[in-house]
């Protein structure tokens, strides 16, 4: 593979675009399989440039704190109190402004490659609050207000982060005006990580000596990571990130052999039962680290931890969080090798309420009711197991998408920016087979028949997709591009009867063997809704529908 030339699926692109689904389906996924995304070998340059730049600039606001920052002293200075703080509101900034997560061509964002802060800063695009009706800071178009605010906040980022300590002041302020901002567009809140930074920060302003309950917080993030990934979802997971992974592009014997028997039977075969494995590393890393004071067992559970983030990192996952995989090992080290003697339970009972809140019940009440909390919210990260939509247009009705104000395009057309039209249809069919191959994915097989009744009329495009054009910002949260959204889009583009068709999938909460759908459409409304039965997913291939078909009423 050269290294800007993508690798195509062997089958004519364009033929395969005026198929039936399930012939559609089959062809893509058979070809994800072993060729993955089919991405050039630049566009991992581009995020190995990017994971240095984050690097970069933390040791750059390092600097200005006295005693900080010098290279040839790094190795007293990068474990220090301070260097832990500013790589948190650095990383709060970095996400933010929507250079980390979410960014670059792996998440369909090519020009621009990053969208967020350029949509947040714009008045008139649509925004996400988190209730509709609340004063002042409700309704879908954002304002000069809700602009103001998210300048505000990432002025008092920097200004905290160039200065020689951490002001308190300014430390309470960004506390405060996140909350407020998750209040106006609950996407800022998302994209800034949330449930992490955030939640780092406020243990900053509750408490002088933050580091127990930091460590709590690291601890739940690898913990409920793995809780997440006891459901039947991750082994898909795993086989989706293989056929993906950099490591393996060279060896499609490997890919093939994470499949039962590839190309006609591409369930998970016993080598993909290597995620169990995986989700015992995210028990056994808190579980460690939280036993160990110092000792063997600390240093066992941190070679765990550098293992664990280290493949996910080399696999290149969908939504690209490296740079987060990148603060989860430094904090690693800093709060468990550093202040290995610290017991999380000395925290202040300020910080332990809050942390009661943010680190059990949230996570808890968002693995038992999914639809409700964000699945980043919840830590629910890699499962697979997360609420997605699929977007089916009418022959161009696509294009009423730009009366809406944003700042990304179409993104074929932005492709063609690149390449010839038959590359660039060519390249979506790593996107349906990327879809499709998740154990959620195999329900469009029943799904998109109850949705339109001829498939070949429509141009399929996964809701991450449009999420990503729209609102700027996208990392995995069906929730963003729900019924809400699906509202806000046909206020602005006014789509008529069958034109717009949107399969919504929800989470499976823990506990129960079905996952729940709804049908629109965008002029209509609600067209069905049901429950299918996860256990029947697993047994049929991605492109086969069920004997029996999904349970719905209209």
């Amino acid at each position: 593979m050269s290294l800007i030339k993508p690798v195509l699926p062997d089958f004519d692109a364009l033929e395969w675009a005026r198929s039936p689904f399930a012939d559609r389906a089959r062809m893509a996924c058979q070809s994800y399989a072993v060729q993955g995304w089919g991405s050039p070998s630049a566009v991992y340059l581009f995020y190995a440039f990017k994971v240095a730049l984050y690097i970069a600039g933390w040791w750059l606001f390092c600097s200005f704190t006295p005693g900080l920052g010098n290279l040839g002293t790094l190795g007293h200075w990068w474990l220090s109190e301070p260097a832990f703080e500013k790589a948190v509101l650095w990383s709060m900034v970095f996400e933010g402004l929507g250079l980390g997560c979410g960014s670059g061509p792996l998440t369909a964002r090519y020009v621009p490659p990053f969208t967020a802060f350029l949509h947040f800063l714009r008045p008139g695009t649509i925004k996400r609050p988190l209730f509709a009706d609340l004063p002042v800071l409700r309704g879908y178009k954002r304002t000069w207000l809700d602009v103001l605010l998210y300048a505000a906040v990432n002025v008092l980022l920097i200004a905290t982060l160039v200065s020689g300590t951490i002001p308190v002041g300014l430390l309470v302020a960004i506390v405060v005006l996140y909350l407020v901002l998750a209040l106006a567009d609950k996407t800022i809140f998302l994209s800034a990580r949330g449930e992490h930074y955030w939640t780092a920060a406020t243990l900053f302003v509750l408490a002088s000596n933050w580091v127990p309950g930091v460590k709590a917080l690291w601890l739940a993030l690898w913990f409920w990571a793995g809780f997440s990934k006891l459901t039947p979802h991750f082994t898909s997971v795993v086989c989706v990130m293989n056929s993906n992974a950099p490591a393996t592009e060279r060896m499609p014997w490997l890919r093939k052999r994470f499949y039962k028997r590839f190309p006609d039977d591409l369930r998970p075969s016993r080598l993909a039962d290597i995620a169990h494995g995986g989700a015992a590393l995210e028990f056994g890393v808190p579980l460690f680290l939280f036993l160990g004071r110092g000792g063997t067992l600390t240093t066992i559970g941190l070679i765990m931890m550098v293992f664990l983030h280290a493949f996910i990192t080399s696999n290149v996952p969908a939504g690209v969080p490296l740079e987060w995989n990148v603060m989860m090992v430094y904090g690693g080290f800093f709060l468990f090798d550093k202040h290995a003697h610290v017991s999380i339970f000395s925290m202040s009972p300020v910080s332990g309420a809050f942390l009661a809140v943010m680190l059990i019940v949230i996570p808890l009440l968002g693995n038992l009711f999914p639809s409700r909390i964000s699945f980043l919210m919840a830590m629910r990260y890699y499962a697979g197991n997360w609420p997605y939509s699929v977007w089916l247009f009418k022959g161009e009705s696509h294009r009423k998408l730009e009366q809406i104000k944003k700042t990304a395009t179409w993104v074929p057309d932005q492709l063609l920016r690149f390449y010839d039209p038959v590359t660039t249809v060519a390249l979506s069919v790593g996107i349906v087979g990327w879809r499709l191959m998740h154990l959620q994915g195999r329900a469009m097989a029943d799904l998109v028949p109850q949705a339109v009744e001829r498939f070949e009329d429509y141009t399929w495009v996964d809701g991450e997709l449009v999420c990503g054009m729209v609102l700027g910002y996208n990392f995995g949260d069906g929730h963003l591009h729900d019924e809400e959204f699906l509202h806000a889009v046909q206020q602005e583009c006014g789509f008529e009867d069958g034109e717009l068709r949107v399969i919504m999938v929800e989470a499976q909460p823990f506990g129960r063997h079905t996952v729940s759908y709804r049908i629109h459409d965008a002029a209509r409304g609600k067209l069905a809704e049901g429950e299918l039965d996860v256990p029947a997913l697993r047994e049929r291939q991605p492109w086969e529908s069920s004997a029996a078909p999904a349970l719905s009423r209209v």
